[in-house]
C-alpha cells in the first residue's frame, strides 16, 4: 500500500469538532454511539434505542490479507460537477497543542483551499482503509473512509467530513455479501446493496457538498437507479416500508436527490452571523471556494416560492486507486474505461491505513449551526441546532461493522448466512416492539381544478426536498425519494417534528413515540404538505384567554381534506395555504371539540396579518356556530353566483337553473337560522332547546342537500362541488354536537 505523508504514530483517544474558540479548551468525549440498528415493520433502522446486538467480537485482519482485499475492493468514486471538496489527508493540517496532536478546522479547510489554487489539482488525494474479521467466522469487512476538509450540507455544516464504505467479504469464498454505503446522519438509513457482482469493482456516487454516498452497481456508473427499470439493476436493496401506504415499494435509502430530477439548495454556512469566507483566519477561503452559486441560497427562508431553477447533477471528477490495473477485456479495464467516458477527469488516489492516522488526538474547530423556523404563536422562533462529526476510529462500527447495516432485511441475511451476526429479533423485519422511526411524505399544495378559485387545495409531489429536525436530536435529516422523511432510532415520549424547505413556510407539529407502535407517522395520516412562502397565511389560536386546555388541533381544507394534525399544549400556529378554505378543529382535554371556519378569500385583514382565532371554545356553542358560518358563506357565495347569472342573462329567464339556486340560497339561509338558534340555546344552557335545534338543522342540511342536486346546472362547477363537500362537513360537525357533553 502507498503511505501518506507525515506519519503519525502513538494512537490514542479522539473528539469529534469541539464547540470552542481556535485553540482546543479542555477535550469532551462526544463519541459517537449507533446503539442498536432495528427494522421496525420492514423499514430500515439506526440508531435505535435498544441495546446494542450480541454479534461476535472482532480482530484485525492479518495485514496481507487485508491489503490484498483494500486494493481488490478500493472504489471508484464519482463527483459532482461542482464539488469543491474531495477526499484529501488530514496530516499536512496537523499540529501540536497543548502536548497534543489536533488538526484544526481552520487549518484544514484554508490548507486545502490554499493547496487547490496553488496545483489546481484535488491536493492529496487518499482514501483510509481499515478491516476486521469477526472471530470464529469466514466474514470480514474491509472499510474505506473519505475524509473531506468541509461538508456544506444544507442544514449539517461541519468541518471534518468523515464518510465510509464497507465492503462485507467472505473469506472462504472470496466473495462480496453486503456494501454499506454511508447516509447523512444516523437517522437517515444506509445506501446498501446485498450479493454485489465480484468482478465489478466498487461505485461510489458522492452527494455534492455532504458527501453522503451512495452506491452505483448497474451500467450506468454515475447515476443512481432507485428502483431497477428498463433493464438496469437499482442500486440499493434496501428493504420498504410496509406499515405506510403512501410509501409502499420505496426502498427506504437516502440515495442520490440531484440524480433523481429533485432540487436540492445548499444553504451558505456562516460563523458568528458572518458568511465563513469572510473569517480573517480563512485568507485562502473566498465565495468562489464554496458550493456554486447557482446552487447556493442564504437561507431556507430567503425565497418566496420554492426554487425552479437550480442545476441538476453533472458527473465532474472521478477518484480511482491509483495502482488498480487497466488491461482492456478485465473488471479494473473496464472500470477504468466507464470513468475516462464519463468523469471531464480522473484524479488517481493513493490508499493510507486508518491506522496511521490514530496517532492524532482530536479534529477540532468551533461549532457551526443552522437554524430552522419553528411556527409559534406571534413570532416564529429559530431553533438552533449543532453538528457534530466524530473520527472513525471513536465509533463502534469501527471495531463491529454491522452495526452501521441499515436495513433489516441485509441484517437478517447476514444472520442467516454467519453466526457471528446476532439473528436479534429487534434487528429483524419484524421488530414489533422496537422505538424506531417516524415517517411521512412531505408534499406541496396547490390549487385544485375542481374547487371555486382561491378556495380549495389538492397536494402534489415536491420537486424540491426538505429538511426535518427532531428538536430533541440536534441533527436534521434530509427528505428523499420526492419528500419522503424518515427519522430513525427515535425514543419513546412525545417530540417537536419540524420541517423546513426552501421557499416554504415551515411546518410543525407535537408527536408522540410509542412503544406499541414500531412506525410512527407524522402529519395528517403521513402526509406534510408545505405551504410556499408568497401563499402562505397563519392561523394562531391559544387558550390563555379562554376557559378551556386545548390539548389538540387540525386543520382541513375543503378539497384536499385533512393537512395537519397534532398534539398542542394550549397554542398553535400553522401555516396554510391563501388559496384554501379550512375547517379548523381544536379538542381540549376532556376530549371535547370545538370547530371554526377560516377561509383567507373571505378574510378582511391583510393578506400578511395572521388569522387569529380568539377564545377558542370547545362543545356545542362553537360547532353550531361553525355550522351557521359555513352555511353563511356558502349562501353568500350562491347569491352572488346567481346574481352574476341574472346579470348575463339580461335580467334572468325567472326559471328553471334559476329558481333552483334560489331555492338552494333559502336553504342555506334557513341552516343559517337553525345552527345561530342551537349556538344560543347552547350558550343558554338549555340542554332540551339545543337537542330539538340540532335536529332542526339536520332537517335545514337535508334540504339543502335536496336543492343542492337541482340548482347543480345553474352554479359554476367549482361552488357546486364546494357545497356538497361543506355540506358533509356541517353533518360531521352537527353529528359531534349532537354527541358533546359540553354545551
Amino acid at each position: 500500500m502507498t503511505r501518506g505523508p507525515d506519519e503519525v504514530d502513538d494512537a490514542s483517544e479522539t473528539d469529534s469538532v469541539e464547540s470552542t474558540d481556535r485553540a482546543p479548551a479542555d477535550r469532551v468525549d462526544r463519541r459517537t454511539v449507533l446503539g442498536a440498528l432495528a427494522g421496525a415493520g420492514s423499514a430500515a433502522v439506526a440508531g435505535c434505542s435498544g441495546p446494542e446486538p450480541d454479534d461476535a467480537s472482532t480482530a484485525d485482519l492479518e495485514p496481507e490479507r487485508l491489503d490484498e482485499l483494500a486494493a481488490r475492493f478500493a472504489p471508484t468514486l464519482y463527483f459532482d460537477a461542482a464539488e469543491p471538496w474531495f477526499p484529501t489527508d488530514p496530516r499536512p493540517y496537523a499540529s501540536e497543542a497543548d502536548g497534543e496532536t489536533v488538526v484544526d478546522g481552520f487549518d484544514a479547510f484554508d490548507g486545502y483551499h490554499e493547496r487547490y489554487e496553488a496545483s489546481g489539482e484535488p491536493p492529496n488525494p487518499t482514501v483510509f482503509y481499515n478491516g476486521m474479521r469477526y472471530e470464529d467466522s469466514p466474514l470480514a469487512v474491509v472499510q474505506f473512509w473519505f475524509y473531506s476538509a468541509f461538508d456544506q450540507f444544507t442544514t449539517n455544516f461541519h468541518w471534518h467530513d468523515w464518510e465510509v464504505l464497507h465492503v462485507f467479504v467472505d473469506l472462504e469464498a472470496g466473495d462480496p455479501q453486503l456494501y454499506v454505503a454511508s447516509s447523512h446522519s444516523r437517522s437517515v438509513p444506509n445506501n446498501e446493496f446485498l450479493d454485489p457482482d465480484p468482478d465489478v469493482v466498487p461505485r461510489i456516487l458522492s452527494e455534492l457538498g455532504s458527501h453522503s454516498s451512495t452506491l452505483s452497481v448497474n451500467e450506468n456508473p454515475d447515476q443512481f437507479q432507485r428502483v431497477g427499470d428498463g433493464g438496469l439493476l437499482a442500486d440499493i436493496t434496501n428493504t420498504t416500508i410496509d406499515t405506510v401506504e403512501d410509501l409502499l415499494g420505496i426502498p427506504i435509502a437516502y440515495g442520490l436527490p440531484r440524480d433523481e430530477q429533485m432540487r436540492l439548495p445548499f444553504v451558505v454556512p456562516e460563523y458568528e452571523g458572518e458568511p465563513l469566507y469572510e473569517h480573517p483566519d480563512l485568507p485562502s477561503v473566498t465565495e468562489e471556494s464554496l458550493v456554486d452559486g447557482a446552487l447556493t441560497i442564504r437561507s431556507l427562508d430567503a425565497l418566496r416560492s420554492p426554487p425552479t431553477d437550480l442545476p441538476l447533477r453533472e458527473t465532474g471528477i472521478a477518484f480511482r486507486y491509483r495502482e488498480r490495473p487497466a488491461d482492456e477485456g478485465t473488471a479494473d479495464g473496464d472500470d477504468a474505461a466507464l470513468a475516462d467516458e464519463v468523469a471531464d477527469s480522473v484524479v488517481e488516489y493513493d490508499l493510507v491505513e486508518t491506522a496511521e492516522l490514530e496517532g492524532i488526538d482530536a479534529f477540532t474547530g468551533p461549532q457551526l449551526s443552522f437554524e430552522f423556523a419553528v411556527p409559534q404563536i406571534v413570532e416564529d422562533a429559530v431553533a438552533s441546532h449543532i453538528t457534530t462529526t466524530g473520527v472513525p476510529w471513536e465509533q463502534p462500527r469501527y471495531e463491529n461493522p454491522a452495526l452501521d447495516v441499515t436495513a433489516g432485511n441485509h441484517r437478517a441475511e447476514l444472520a442467516a448466512r454467519y453466526d457471528a451476526v446476532a439473528d436479534d429479533p429487534s434487528f429483524g423485519d419484524d421488530a414489533a416492539g422496537a422505538l424506531d422511526a417516524v415517517v411521512a411524505r412531505v408534499t406541496q399544495t396547490t390549487q385544485s381544478d375542481e374547487a371555486p378559485a382561491d378556495e380549495g387545495l389538492t397536494t402534489t409531489e415536491t420537486s424540491v426536498e426538505s429538511f426535518v429536525l427532531i428538536e430533541s436530536d440536534p441533527e436534521a435529516v434530509p427528505t428523499f425519494a420526492r419528500g419522503v422523511a424518515v427519522a430513525n432510532g427515535i425514543p419513546e415520549g412525545e417530540h417537536r417534528l419540524t420541517v423546513n424547505g426552501a421557499g416554504r413556510a415551515p411546518h410543525g407539529e407535537t408527536l408522540t413515540v410509542s412503544a406499541d407502535e414500531p412506525v410512527t407517522t407524522a402529519g395528517a395520516d403521513g402526509e406534510i404538505p408545505l405551504v410556499a412562502r408568497e401563499d402562505a397565511r397563519k392561523v394562531e389560536f391559544s387558550d390563555a384567554e379562554s376557559d378551556v386546555n386545548l390539548a389538540r388541533s387540525a386543520i382541513e381544507d375543503d378539497f384536499a381534506g385533512r393537512i395537519y394534525d397534532s398534539a398542542i399544549d394550549g397554542s398553535d400556529a400553522v401555516y396554510v395555504d391563501a388559496g384554501g378554505a379550512y375547517t379548523t378543529e381544536v379538542r381540549d382535554a376532556d376530549g371535547e371539540v370545538g370547530a371554526y371556519r377560516v377561509n383567507p378569500a373571505t378574510d378582511e385583514a391583510e393578506t400578511e396579518e395572521p388569522i387569529r382565532i380568539e377564545r377558542p371554545e370547545t362543545g356545542v356553542a362553537p360547532l353550531a356556530g361553525y355550522v351557521a358560518d359555513v352555511a353563511e358563506e356558502t349562501r353568500a357565495a350562491v347569491a352572488a353566483a346567481a346574481a352574476d347569472r341574472d346579470s348575463d342573462d339580461g335580467g334572468g329567464s325567472g326559471g328553471g337553473p334559476s329558481n333552483a339556486v334560489n331555492g338552494l340560497e333559502r336553504a342555506l339561509a334557513a341552516a343559517v337560522d337553525a345552527a345561530e338558534r342551537a349556538a344560543e340555546r347552547a350558550r343558554e344552557g338549555d340542554a332540551e332547546g339545543v337537542e330539538r335545534q340540532l335536529a332542526n338543522v339536520l332537517d335545514r342540511i337535508a334540504r339543502i342537500e335536496e336543492r343542492l342536486a337541482a340548482a347543480r346546472a345553474g352554479l359554476p362547477p367549482g361552488l357546486a362541488n364546494a357545497t356538497g363537500r361543506r355540506i358533509e362537513q356541517a353533518i360531521r360537525r352537527v353529528e359531534q354536537a349532537q354527541n358533546a357533553e359540553k354545551l
